[in-house]
């Protein structure tokens, strides 16, 4: 085992030393560690293996040099035999050229003076042909500084050109000349800067003249249209029709024929003498320029440099100030300048080559124009007077043909006249509303009288009234609608005219205008004048007979809506029958606020009724009633009675009237009559109350007895049977049930349609019964402590008790099967 161990041992020493040789010193640790690993005093027998192995390769590297010693011997001594021979032919070399050097100095000598004497000649020769070429290029710099002396830039830019393409390349090696070439652009530079100076100044001179410019260039379109307008309407008086002139655009032609009045005009406008923007600013700066940034190869810079200066004072120009809105000078003032602006561009445009151009001008305004909508969007929905809105609108019209005859599209201006044309509209609704409303609150609400043929042709004059029956009356005579209904009718008229001064000018079909019309007369009636109604209908002061009066007046109204049309066809020439003609709204605003009137009606006899029943005063543990009805209920059915002869007023002068009169006194009788039953009800039924005595009750059933004779006296005819009557049914067959006591018949027949108290709710019944067993049981009290011996008594409270406990087993049936 010995033995054994001593060989792995060698084995693994063997391995370690091969790893040593083989492998980078950097990585031996590793492998050293393993030798102390291993068994004890295994290093020492690994350091005697080391040792071996070192003397092991001592004893290769002798052997090794041994076998080299001899030749290196032989070629040291090689070596030593050529340095003689090296020293030897330096020597030689070195003589040899210490003669050739003395022997050549005297042909240096005059080698060099020849070639001194040939430099010399060519430099004399080489300078008379310089100066010869220099000479020209200084008299061309002289010809040029006399040039800028003499503020002549064109010909001194010739001049720089000359100098910079033939006479500098020719001597530019010479100092003198690569100065001069040095100065030429500085020369150049100040050219341009001059030349700048003059741009600016006339671009200072448009910026203040652009305002008088846009003045002439919109007071001769507005000329010209008011020419053209002219023409147009004489033409139409030549055809002896009447027409509504509705674009602002005519022929110069009467009946076929040139009209001479008209070509008298216009050669008096040709007499004339028409301003232009070159009149009145002076465009040669600006020429001058371009030609001097061109011939300098630079025209690019002038045109981006004046384009930008150009847009800066676009947005100068298209900045308002914040209170043009107030007045239409401001606006005018905005429009001018915007004009002279584009006017500048334009002839910019056609007196120069590509300064500006056709992209750049449409870019430039398709800029503008969006701004220029944005501020008057924002401006005009300032404006409440609609004079003002109308006479922007006129501005804008004028400012678009002016533009439009310098070739800039302006059809997004018409389409924001459109959304001005609907704020213009909106001012004409606030400002009827007003008109509306002080006509309202002015009128005495009561049927206008006339007093003889002059005033009745008056009235007939401003509203289209026709009834026979009340033409066939003698005077003095009423009509049926109040001072009010001719006065609405005619401010509806003249909101058709102020309406109809907006759409002139619009280059629209009288088809749009027909319908602009008709639309904005809708809003009038539909929206204005319905909401005037609505709110007078609802004001506290309105009794019941202006109520009535009202529903006459809108009746009347109504039926005038026909005419309206009529009066917007005769405007327009436009057929009723055209397929797309809108219809006028105002027979369903009429039909509303008659509604809302009758409802008005129910609504204050109901608040009346309310009233007088506040003032009731019920004895609740009375002993026997008076024998005669209350007080208040009197009160309140003679009112109802006074009330519903007022529904007589009504118009029944034909049949329709008389229909809508008998539906709205039916409807306010039956709805008054079903209140009073409700609050009746009410009372009896009332939480707070907590004891109700027969004497109490027998009272109310006198109450309620007068109230179902008003109802069969027929206070409103058209009544079918005892339909009013039954009104107050429910409260009948209650009272009934408690007069009679006649429990068992109500028990037995309950839920059985031939019932005698069928419209009487147990609940109802239970929570009456209660109070009036409270009432009982204190009465009792009262009058004797003896009384609950008593034998009837002691029955009553019997039938009472079960009766109370038959009725809350039906009512809780009934929530249990609801």
């Amino acid at each position: 085992m010995a033995e054994t161990a001593t060989l792995e041992s060698i084995t693994e020493h063997e391995r370690i030393l091969q790893e040593i040789e083989s492998t980078d010193t950097a990585c031996v640790g590793p492998t050293l560690r393993s030798v102390y690993d291993d068994q004890p005093n295994a290093h020492k027998r690994f350091m005697e293996k080391l040792d071996a192995r070192i003397r092991n390769h001592d004893r290769e590297i002798e052997k090794m040099c041994n076998f080299h010693h001899q030749g290196f011997v032989d070629a040291i001594t090689e070596l030593l035999k050529v340095r003689a021979d090296a020293e030897k032919l330096m020597g030689q070399v070195t003589d040899t050229n210490r003669r050739l050097q003395d022997a050549g100095k005297e042909v240096t000598v005059q080698t060099e003076e020849v070639i001194r004497c040939r430099v010399q000649q060519r430099n004399i020769a080489t300078t008379v042909e310089k100066l010869q070429l220099c000479i020209p290029v200084l008299e061309m710099y002289s010809k040029l500084k006399e040039q800028l002396d003499s503020k002549r830039y064109y010909a001194a830019l010739k001049t720089m050109e000359h100098l910079e393409n033939i006479y500098i390349p020719r001597v530019s090696q010479y100092r003198f000349c690569q100065i001069m070439a040095e100065t030429l652009p500085k020369l150049r530079e100040e050219i341009k800067e001059i030349s700048m100076s003059d741009l600016k100044d006339f671009l200072e001179s448009i910026r203040k003249h652009s305002d008088k410019i846009g003045e002439t260039a919109m007071k001769q379109a507005q000329q010209h249209r008011t020419f053209n307008s002219a023409v147009q309407k004489q033409a139409s008086a030549g055809y002896g029709k009447p027409l509504y002139m509705l674009n602002g655009k005519g022929s110069s032609q009467k009946n076929g024929i040139p009209s001479e009045e008209g070509a008298e005009e216009e050669e008096e406008d040709t007499d004339e003498e028409v301003l232009t923007a070159q009149d009145l600013v002076d465009f040669s700066p600006v020429y001058r320029c371009l030609h001097i940034y061109t011939v300098l190869g630079d025209r690019e810079t002038f045109e981006n440099y004046y384009r930008k200066q150009r847009r800066k004072q676009a947005r100068l120009v298209l900045q308002p100030q914040s209170n043009m809105h107030e007045t239409v000078e401001g606006y005018r003032k905005y429009f001018n300048q915007i004009v002279g602006f584009f006017v500048v561009e334009d002839h910019i445009l056609h007196a120069t080559q590509g300064l500006v151009t056709r992209a750049y001008t449409d870019e430039l305004w398709n800029m503008a124009l969006s701004k220029i909508i944005a501020v008057l969007r924002t401006h005009s929905s300032y404006c409440n007077d609609p004079d003002l809105v109308l006479e922007l609108k006129n501005l804008i019209v004028i400012f678009a043909d002016t533009l439009q005859g310098y070739g800039f599209p302006v059809s997004r201006l018409f389409d924001l006249l459109f959304e001005i044309r609907d704020q213009y509209n909106e001012t004409l609704l606030k400002k009827w509303a007003a008109v509306f409303r002080e006509i309202f609150e002015q009128d005495n609400y009561s049927p206008i009288p006339v007093e003889n043929e002059e005033e009745y042709r008056t009235v007939t004059s401003k509203f289209p009234f026709h009834d026979a029956e009340i033409e066939k009356q003698q005077f003095p005579k009423k009509l049926p609608m109040s001072q009010s209904v001719p006065q609405i009718y005619i401010q509806v008229k003249e909101f058709i005219y102020a309406s109809l001064k907006f759409s002139e000018s619009l280059h629209r079909s009288s088809t749009e205008i027909d319908d602009m019309l008709r639309k904005s007369t809708n809003l009038l009636l539909t929206r204005t004048l319905s909401s005037c109604l609505q709110n007078l209908i609802k004001k506290p002061h309105i009794g019941l007979t202006e109520l009535v009066q009202i529903i006459i007046n809108t009746t009347h109204l109504e039926q005038a809506c026909k005419y309206l049309e009529d009066f917007i066809t005769n405007i327009t020439n436009v057929s009723p029958e055209t397929i797309h003609t809108t219809r006028l709204y105002g027979l369903s605003t009429f039909k509303d606020a008659r509604h809302a009137a009758e409802g008005e009606i129910y609504t204050k006899l109901n608040q009346k009724i309310d009233e007088f029943i506040q003032l009731a005063d019920y004895e609740w543990t009375m002993s026997e009633s008076d024998g005669r009805a209350s007080g208040y209920l009197m009160d309140l059915i003679n009112f109802l009675r006074s009330t519903f002869q007022v529904f007589t007023h009504l118009p029944n002068n034909n049949n329709d009237h008389a229909a809508m009169s008998g539906k709205v006194a039916q409807t306010a009788c039956m709805s008054a009559c079903k209140h009073l039953s409700t609050s009746l009800m009410q009372m009896l039924l009332d939480s707070e109350l907590k004891q109700i005595s027969m004497g109490a009750i027998q009272q109310f059933n006198l109450d309620v007895m007068q109230c179902e004779l008003f109802a069969s006296s027929e206070p409103v005819p058209g009544f079918q049977g005892d339909t009013l009557q039954l009104a107050f049914i429910d409260l009948r067959q209650l009272l009934d049930l408690f007069m009679v006591w006649d429990w068992s018949t109500y028990l037995a027949d309950y839920g059985q349609p031939t019932s005698k108290y069928l419209r009487v709710n147990p609940s109802t019944a239970l929570a009456l019964l209660e109070k009036v067993y409270r009432g009982m049981k204190d009465t009792s009290k009262k009058n004797n402590i003896f009384s609950q011996f008593r034998k009837n008594d002691r029955d009553k409270q019997k039938l009472i008790e079960t009766v109370v406990k038959q009725l809350r087993s039906l009512v809780n049936g009934m929530s249990q099967h609801s």
